[in-house]
């Protein structure tokens, strides 16, 4: 400038949605201390594009006599008028901004929703190889195959009941192999765990995802055991719901996964019982916390001592005096011998059915019913939003639609259901049978995994007990 001293103030690499910004703060401090007479700018949106923080600046410069311009546009912040077009200019800037990024998420939803890789690095056991896809470059992840086997390793030890996150960076440390250059640590093994860019996606991927309340961009048909998927933070997901997968948007992507779905999904389902897991370790005096619950009530029992130190279990729901009539007295001895027998006796009658699941996985008539049952369930959310707002013919019309595909569902549930059977893996049926072989010597942990892998809830009282079982 002519005839004065002036300093720079540039903030390269920040935006100007916002004034968090070094040398816009130092700018506001040396406005302060009454150094600054006018500060000039090349364009209003170089000092925010936040109507807010551009009238609290505004403010400052008044209270601090401090002359505003802009060397592209021509205001007279002294008259009214001047300040009222300084006021438009600033907020046509911010809806510019918001503008240019409602198109790039609607890009970067719409480019997602169609399987394109969004960016980033190649996650360990794959690397990049340029393709064309709807005549758009992008990229598509490619197997690496001496990483896959890493890959495979890790998902196949943690598939086992007993393996833990230590086990597994133990194994790696130990064999000296490493991660995009890092030794693995437990949050990132967790994250790879969990991404399901590396499992075959086939149906029963499919249906385990719909049951959590994942949007499903393709069809049934299409999970056909090959691709991998990428799964993206939905539109109205809240920052403190990521690790929920409700409401995410799971696509097939179009390179080949490498872990097998009935790994994978064991993985997935182990990670989810982790916080449960965790609640159970508050509770030291019997390895059937978190699963005993009252047989009347539904209560959690908990446990108590008598004078004579003999540990035996009450109603929650009883102690705090409410309306429950208790469940009698139950002795956490006594209790855990009969649920070890019954978990023997359940084990047992698995023996003789490992390996039809993975029969059954491989039959063409079940894969054609698992497809036709997801259609029919798509044919049945359609009518049911449709209902929003409808008069009383199409809603009787439309009852009666859906009363026919119910009725076609359970019938493919049923036919399903002759055909296969839920069943834990020969390993872990191998593995779980040597810990209750040696039950007096394994672990108080051990023996609460093994409750776990197996068993839902215990509802007890002094005379009766119902299991519902996992397996």
């Amino acid at each position: 400038m002519k005839g004065g001293n002036c300093k720079e103030y540039t903030d390269k690499g920040y935006s100007g949605k916002n004034t968090d910004r070094p040398k816009f703060q130092e700018l506001v401090r040396d406005i302060k201390r009454g150094l600054i007479a006018k500060v000039v700018v090349y364009k209003l949106d170089r000092i925010s594009r936040s109507i807010l923080d551009f009238a609290n600046m505004m403010e400052l410069f008044q209270q601090y006599n401090v002359e505003f311009v802009s060397s592209t546009e021509k205001f007279d912040t002294s008259t009214p008028m001047g300040r009222a077009m300084l006021n438009i200019c600033i907020v046509f800037a911010q809806l510019e901004r918001e503008t240019i990024q409602k198109r790039v998420t609607d890009a970067y939803y719409s480019r997602s929703q169609r399987g394109f890789k969004m960016g980033g690095k190649a996650p360990y056991g794959f690397h990049t190889e340029p393709i064309k896809m709807d005549g758009i470059n992008t990229k598509k992840l490619v197997v690496n195959p001496d990483e896959a086997a890493n890959i495979r390793l890790m998902f196949e030890m943690y598939a086992q009941p007993t393996t833990s996150y230590g086990d597994i960076t133990r194994y790696f440390a130990e064999q000296g192999i490493l991660f995009h250059g890092k030794e693995l640590i437990r949050p990132t093994l967790a994250q790879m765990l969990r991404n399901p860019v590396y499992v075959q996606a086939d149906l029963d991927v499919y249906e385990f995802f719909k049951s959590q309340g994942t949007v499903i961009v393709n069809d049934a048909a299409d999970f056909t055991g090959m691709n991998g998927c990428y799964l993206y933070q939905g539109r109205d997901v809240k920052p403190s719901k990521k690790n929920d997968l409700k409401d995410q948007m799971l696509v097939l992507a179009p390179h080949e996964g490498i872990v097998p779905s009935d790994i994978w999904l064991t993985c997935r389902k182990k990670l989810m019982n982790n916080m449960k897991i965790q609640s159970a370790r508050k509770a030291t005096h019997t390895w059937l916390a978190g699963k005993i619950k009252c047989g009347n009530c539904g209560y959690a029992l908990m446990s108590i001592f008598n004078p004579s130190g003999k540990q035996y279990l009450r109603c929650t729901k009883r102690l705090d005096n409410k309306s429950c009539v208790g469940c009698g007295k139950i002795y956490t001895a006594e209790l855990e011998t009969v649920v070890y027998q019954q978990m023997v006796r359940k084990l047992e009658s698995h023996k003789t059915l490992t390996g039809r699941k993975k029969a059954a996985k491989a039959n063409p008539k079940i894969a054609a019913l698992q497809v036709e049952l997801a259609h029919v369930d798509g044919e049945i959310e359609k009518l049911v939003d449709s209902l929003t707002g409808a008069n009383n013919v199409l809603l009787s019309y439309v009852n009666v639609k859906i009363a026919e595909l119910d009725g076609h569902k359970q019938e493919l549930l049923a036919r399903i259901a002759e055909l296969t059977v839920e069943a834990i893996s020969p390993e872990q049926v191998s593995q779980i049978s040597g810990y209750l072989d040696t039950w007096e010597n394994v672990s108080f942990d051990d023996k609460r995994r093994v409750v776990d892998l197996m068993i839902t809830t215990i509802a007890a009282t002094s005379d009766s007990l119902n299991i519902t079982w996992k397996i």
